[in-house]
């Protein structure tokens, strides 16, 4: 009786657990609870949790939940960054802790500037907010007009940005401008409030005929229908790829290493518009996706398993990213380890 109830408090706290869909986003360290509260498991030597099926032979040691911190893997929340950086919340205590590079800082306070950066921004209302506090430095704002600053270069002012990406490098970048869009729907709001300020029929019929017209001419001006349509910004050279053959694309920083991809639901694409992929619906939808420096493997994050292009898996990871060091790239991926109750990151040769 006593183990049913709790198979049934872990079947609730499973189902009511909230996950967050994009890299960067807040997402739970999905630990196996399931032994200690079945009572096979526990902190002692002979009731040791397994290591989970990503464990890899010689892991290093990313945060040590025994060390100072005294940290419980099972009251953490993970943040994670595009460049492998992750932010770790402290449930019981409030406090967060900054991951990068190996190395461990904090504990800081909620409001903290240090932590500024790792906020979940996916709210379409409060999107270019989340962009200004995340990529402090590059994207800045005067008056109601947005600038992006690289490489000494300055690219705007825009009235509005979408769909913007950056290396983990942070030293290309690419996005939707929408001075176009905005300035249609400008437009559209002039004319409909001047038909309904109309006297009569006969005026609203002549004011919605006179803007079509208007809207038409300038359209045509600009270049037919996608005139009005986001136009691709980057500072890549020699971008040509059309984002609207087909399906809409959308831009990726993080699915290969210090280059920007399209992807889009019938290809993926380099900006230059080369077709790398085609037709691979699990890397269009998944929540993170890779390919490798040769351009001959993919892999693919969802809900902790990382699949790769052989039909191989990897169960009960996080943070997969890409990471370059001595001039070799690896697909780097994370878990928990209860022999060494720490964090843990593995590395694969990509």
């Amino acid at each position: 009786m006593k183990k049913s109830l709790l198979l049934l408090v872990l079947i609730g706290m499973v189902c009511t657990n909230p996950l967050n869909a994009q890299g960067g986003l807040l997402k739970k360290v999905a630990g196996a609870m399931k032994d200690e509260l079945l009572g096979t498991g526990g902190n002692s030597s002979s009731k040791q949790e397994a290591e989970p099926g990503c464990a890899c032979a010689q892991p290093e040691v990313v945060l040590d939940m025994g060390g100072k911190y005294k940290l419980d893997y099972r009251e953490l929340e993970i943040t994670t960054m595009d460049d492998g950086s992750f932010l770790a919340q402290d449930t019981r205590s409030g406090d967060f802790y900054i991951i990068k590079g190996g190395v461990t800082q904090g504990p800081y306070k909620e409001g903290d500037p240090r932590i500024a950066g790792y906020e979940n921004y996916g709210d379409d209302s409060e999107y270019m907010d989340g962009l200004l506090r995340r990529y402090k430095g590059i994207i800045s704002k005067t008056g109601d007009k947005y600038t992006i600053t690289m490489g000494g270069k300055t690219y705007g002012p825009y009235a509005g940005i979408s769909n913007f990406t950056l290396t983990p490098s942070r030293d290309k970048f690419a996005c939707l401008i929408l001075d176009e869009l905005i300035a249609a729907e400008a437009e559209g709001k002039k004319m409909e409030e001047a038909i309904n300020n109309a006297k009569s029929d006969q005026e609203r019929m002549e004011l919605a005929m006179k803007y079509s017209q208007q809207m038409a001419n300038k359209m045509m001006q600009d270049g037919g229908p996608q005139s009005t349509m986001p136009k691709l910004v980057t500072n890549e050279p020699n971008a040509t790829v059309d984002m609207y053959s087909g399906d809409m694309s959308n831009l990726v920083g993080n699915a290969k290493y210090d280059e920007i991809l399209a992807f889009s639901y019938e290809k993926i694409q380099t900006l230059q518009g080369k077709t790398l992929f085609s037709s691979i619906p699990e890397l269009y939808g998944s929540e993170k996706r890779f390919i490798n420096t040769a351009n001959t493997r993919y892999a693919y994050y969802n809900y902790g398993t990382l699949t790769f292009s052989d039909n191989t898996t990897l169960t009960d990871c996080f943070n997969p990213h890409l990471q370059k060091i001595s001039g070799q790239v690896y697909l780097v991926y994370m878990y928990y380890s209860p022999k060494r109750n720490a964090l843990v990151q593995c590395k694969i040769s990509w």
